[in-house]
């Protein structure tokens, strides 16, 4: 049997063991996930512990997906220009590190969207490690028109700066974006504003969004945060931070088995763990 899991601090309510179990067992791949809790000066006899122990991957979570990095034999280029790894994939001893954030978020979002994401207008709420996977990654495959908002305006210049992909990027302070909410077609929330037990706060007030557009909230609980409700009641078309934690495991499970597994499968174990 085939020994994966994930590394985090803490670690206790990740949901990752549930859904990749129920993506083996549908996958009919003979392995099993777990927790692995690891203490940030831990972390580099946990990964020399990967290649000892043989496991075949893990997924990172915070707050190693930057310190892992320089522990890694090999990082995907995507990974090492966001700067973090949510994915390691162990091949006879050799660790690559993989950013599968972005891409997941990315997948998701093509999944709402009719038409293609490259000629979208985009706002980005946030500059910490989610929004700079997702930027990032929405800038490799050809979107070029991204600002950003953050609550420390540097925090977003300093990330549109060292982006290594060419587009047109702005940041502007939170009071600008809510402004400006017209001019974009699609908006993602990155922060852990709204996010359960703070379940009434919300980085803007989205009165001006467009009617049409699509936000999107990378918190899944709660499964409609303030900002997406706001957002509903305007016309938007919303999306929950669900369709991300799938989409960004599947593509983990992909990278360790060559197998791209059932996303509904996924989906639904989480939701029912939810309570959704």
């Amino acid at each position: 049997m085939a020994l994966y899991g994930v590394i985090g601090d803490p670690i206790a309510h990740s949901m990752s063991p549930l859904m990749h179990t129920s993506a083996f067992r549908e996958s009919g791949v003979d392995a099993t996930y777990v927790k692995f809790h690891v203490k940030k000066e831990d972390l580099p006899q946990a990964i020399e512990g990967i290649k000892a122990l043989g496991i075949r991957g893990v997924n990172v979570t915070v707050p190693h997906k930057e310190q892992v990095m320089e522990l890694l034999d090999e990082i995907d280029p995507l990974a090492e220009a966001i700067g973090a790894v949510n994915t390691i994939v162990n091949e006879n001893g050799k660790l690559t590190g993989y950013n599968t954030d972005g891409l997941g978020y990315v997948e998701g979002l093509r999944n709402m969207s009719k038409e293609p994401l490259e000629g979208k207008s985009m706002l980005i709420i946030g500059a910490g490690g989610a929004a700079k996977a997702i930027y990032y990654t929405l800038a490799s495959l050809g979107v070029r028109v991204i600002d950003v908002t953050n609550r420390t305006k540097e925090r977003a210049e300093k990330m549109i700066g060292a982006c290594p992909f060419q587009l047109d990027s702005t940041s502007l302070t939170l009071e600008e974006a809510e402004k400006r909410l017209q001019d974009y077609d699609v908006i993602i929330q990155t922060t852990s504003i709204g996010m359960f037990p703070h379940i009434d706060e919300s980085p803007l007030v989205m009165h001006e969004v467009k009617q049409g557009s699509i936000v999107s909230d990378i918190i899944y609980n709660p499964l409609e945060t303030s900002l997406l409700k706001q957002a509903r009641e305007k016309g938007a078309q919303t999306q929950n931070g669900l369709d991300m934690f799938v989409y960004q495991g599947a593509l983990s499970f992909e990278k360790w088995t060559g197998i791209f597994p059932s996303y509904s499968i996924m989906k639904n174990t989480v939701l029912q763990q939810l309570g959704g």
